[in-house]
């Protein structure tokens, strides 16, 4: 009976892993910080968690599989933006725009 316990908790965790979405987990930063997407409130949010503005969330992107959107703050100028970002494998595209005409990307490499 213990290991059929222990059958059914692994199988669970481990379709909560397959069930999560792609762009949740940690992130290397174009910088070199280490970022955290997560989900919260219906949406991702993204958080630095090392340098200069660790704990400061940077945005929030809603979205499925490979393709969100949402705004994205940049932390040395509390500006935000609106924001997309695309997955592939383990690296993410990010892209923030001033009335979607003047963008700047960049890319994130999942840790």
């Amino acid at each position: 009976m213990k290991a059929i316990i222990t059958l059914l908790a692994l199988g669970l965790s481990a379709s909560a892993v397959f069930a999560a979405e792609p762009i949740e987990g940690k992130w290397k930063t174009a910088n070199g910080e280490t970022a955290d997407i997560r989900s919260c409130d219906g949406s991702f949010c993204i958080t630095l968690k090392t340098g200069k503005f660790a704990g400061k969330t940077i945005g929030t992107l809603k979205g499925t599989d490979s393709s969100y959107t949402g705004e994205i703050t940049d932390p040395e100028t509390n500006k935000t933006y609106s924001g997309s970002a695309n997955i592939s494998g383990n690296a993410m595209r990010l892209k923030g725009c001033v009335l979607g005409i003047l963008c700047k990307s960049q890319s994130w490499t999942r840790i």
